[in-house]
């Protein structure tokens, strides 16, 4: 199973050969290479999976995975509150 994360362009440019730039993760800044999406731009959001940008998103379907993964997460949380107080 593979995990992507949605994540915001803040900053793109030139690394050597390499398209890098840096996405915002809800606050959280991670420099990644852009080369398989050369069409981004600064605002847009994209698809990370192991530092690498896979794909565009538009900003409506980057909310709705970011929602979910929030939501996995508050579970997590929830889940090992209620096993730890067992």
């Amino acid at each position: 199973m593979c995990l992507s994360i949605p994540g915001k362009i803040t900053e793109i440019n030139q690394h050597g050969s390499l398209v890098m730039g840096k996405v915002d993760f809800g606050g959280v800044i991670k420099e990644v290479c852009l080369d398989y999406v050369p069409e981004a731009q600064v605002g847009q959001y994209v698809l990370i999976h192991v530092g690498f940008a896979i794909s565009l998103l538009d900003e409506e379907e980057a909310m709705v995975r970011l929602n979910a993964i929030r939501e996995l997460a508050e579970f997590e949380d929830e889940f090992n509150a209620n096993s730890n107080s067992s």
